[in-house]
């Protein structure tokens, strides 16, 4: 038995980078040698057991042949026989098909540390268009290593991809897990610019426009997407970011609190632009529609999408959304939207529903007096506006 650290942790520490999973390779074992050594076995469709102490996963060194269409299509063989060069053949890049054996010693027999020296994403073998999640993969990697270019016989890979139906096999929730990782990534627009240049992208956005694709507006997501990430935001923001400016981004199978604040931003971005001239009981009714007392936390993130939608110059189509900010008004109304949140947050609900219950009021008609107090306490902090 033979046991080889491999994959992305190798590729990131050639990098200077940390922080990566460890996977492991075993070469050279049976399930049940592992099983007896305290491993617990995980993998459903493939071997993998999981160490007794430090629970990273092990995998028995294996094969793979594509069988049908899609990336479910796959039968692996797994057995003792099987060799690390064999194991590391099957993967998708070549700077992810690199190995470090007990000793510190690299095994590269593709030359992916040769191609992270070039930045240059390469595919191991013709193998690699058996699997379209390797489409989204390498998109993401783009978004993760933005220096990093596509090698011409790897693009070309990507191009034949797309025009034979392989990508048409991808599901939402698959797409979801790459995209998500991606949108947090350095430059999450180099993703959908790589699914673009193959062709990839109309397909798996299959609701996408040709208004969507024009140049300004491939400019304006690009400004925004850069702005959220400038502005260090999370992942339900810049999803938000995304479907507001691509709505066909919603059909994914997107975490619930993503989806939620997409949603959110989409009928209350008009609103929250023109706050500037909304009286207290305009303000009032916009704070409860954002539920922006209850949930403080989520209404944050709201204004701070809505403040990447307003990066100067940004426009979506004939739309211009950033004239706002070019003129300061917005990042007015981001205050007044803040000062107002606070001060209807402040009101003692608790001694106002004490003192309306003395004076006789039940049911509903305490709720209406808390929401008074909260309506006054908008309005007074629009006084010093």
């Amino acid at each position: 038995m033979k046991i080889y650290l491999v994959g992305g942790a190798i590729r990131d520490e050639l990098m200077g980078l940390g922080g990566s999973d460890k996977d492991w390779v075993v070469v050279g074992a049976t399930p049940e040698e592992l099983i007896s050594k305290g491993f617990a076995a995980v993998g459903k469709d493939f071997p993998v057991f999981l160490h007794p102490i430090t629970r990273e996963e092990y995998a028995l060194a294996r094969t793979e042949r594509k069988t049908a269409p899609g990336y479910h299509g796959f039968v692996f063989h797994a057995d003792p026989s099987i060799t690390l060069e064999e194991d590391l053949a099957r993967r998708d890049l070549t700077i992810n098909a690199i190995a470090k054996d007990e000793k510190g010693h690299l095994i590269d027999p593709f030359d992916g540390s040769g191609d992270i020296k070039r930045k240059l994403f390469r595919h191991v073998s013709l193998a690699f268009k058996e699997d379209p999640v390797r489409v989204l993969r390498l998109a993401r990697f783009a978004a993760r290593f933005p220096e990093f270019s596509v090698a011409p016989d790897t693009q070309a890979l990507l191009v034949q991809m797309s025009a034979d139906g392989e990508v048409d096999a991808l599901v939402a929730e698959r797409v979801w897990q790459e995209l998500s990782k991606g949108l947090m990534a350095q430059s999450p627009f180099r993703m959908f610019e790589l699914l673009l240049s193959c062709g990839a992208l109309e397909k798996i956005f299959k609701e996408t426009t040709k208004k969507n694709l024009d140049p300004a507006s491939l400019k304006a997501l690009k400004n925004a997407l850069n702005e959220s990430v400038h502005r260090n935001s999370s992942l339900p923001v810049r999803f938000a970011v995304l479907s507001y400016m691509w709505p066909a981004a919603l059909r994914l199978k997107a975490a619930k609190e993503c989806l939620e604040l997409a949603e959110l931003l989409t009928k209350t971005y008009a609103d929250l632009k023109g706050v500037g001239e909304s009286n207290g009981q305009d303000l009032f009714e916009l704070l409860q529609r954002c539920d922006a007392l209850r949930r403080a936390e989520r209404f944050g993130e709201l204004l701070l999408a809505a403040q990447c939608l307003c990066t100067p110059d940004l426009k979506v189509g004939d739309d211009s959304v950033g004239s706002n900010l070019a003129s300061s008004s917005f990042a007015r109304s981001i205050e007044i939207l803040n000062r107002a949140q606070k001060a209807a947050q402040d009101v003692d609900h608790t001694g106002v529903a004490a003192q309306a219950m003395q004076e006789g009021l039940v049911g509903t008609q305490i709720g209406e007096a808390i929401n008074t107090a909260r309506l006054k306490a908008v309005e007074a902090s629009l006084i010093i506006r």
